[in-house]
């Protein structure tokens, strides 16, 4: 059987890399990374190449083949890959796994962002919009282990990646997870036991500080 070639156009703070480098983790794909120098100094031209329309990593190069858009990534990794399938075997709930993958796109990181990224007097805003955000996660999330139920799945494949960023939300918007939803934090803890995971996400206090670098640059230190 031929080797499979593949690779991955990443950079090493983006939160959606991290998702698909958790779901090629849990489906024991090996791969090159091939990281973006923080997109400062320019874009490389395979990127540009391999993502013409919106010119963003992630990008999984498979076979020389490019998928774009960290979310389409791993429904394409999940197809190719079918052993240890991300999605439910039901097809209502695979379209309620595609609904909250959409939902935490849309959603988590834009609200978290607008923590770290806002001034003093508009950070309380931005707080209980990203809580208003988490409260329906959490209360999809009930008493399962998981988002899937028994097994770790698309969805929380889906936030996991999200989450290195969340101690810089909490400083920014002087909070924490835990005191809100502890049941959402203790998802986190239990999914950052996780091998496959905490081998794939930034380590929390490097994007900390990486967060503290950019507020400097837009003046919010």
């Amino acid at each position: 059987m031929e080797k499979e070639n593949v690779k991955l156009l990443s950079m090493w703070a983006s939160p959606v890399c991290m998702r698909v480098k958790v779901a090629l983790a849990e489906k024991d794909i090996a791969y090159e990374e091939i990281l973006e120098d923080d997109l400062k100094n320019g874009k490389s031209e395979l990127l540009l190449k391999s993502n013409p329309v919106h010119k963003q990593v992630p990008v999984l190069l498979h076979n020389d083949k490019p998928i774009a858009e960290s979310t389409n990534i791993i429904t394409y990794i999940d197809q190719v890959w079918p052993a240890k399938p991300f999605f439910p075997s039901c097809e209502y709930e695979r379209s309620r796994a595609r609904f909250l993958a959409d939902y935490i796109d849309r959603k988590v990181y834009p609200a978290g962002r607008a923590i770290r990224g806002s001034p003093e007097d508009q950070v309380e805003a931005a707080k209980k919009e990203f809580l208003d955000i988490l409260m329906y996660l959490d209360g999809t999330l009930g008493e399962k282990d998981n988002f899937n139920g028994d097994t770790f799945g698309f969805v929380d494949i889906s936030l996991i990646g999200l989450t290195s960023w969340f101690p810089a939300y909490e400083k920014y918007g002087g909070f924490k997870l835990e005191d809100h939803y502890p049941k959402l934090a203790a998802w986190i803890t239990r999914s950052w036991a996780r091998e496959t995971v905490s081998v794939s996400l930034a380590n929390p206090e490097k994007i900390l500080n990486f967060v503290m670098e950019i507020r400097k640059i837009y003046g919010l230190e």
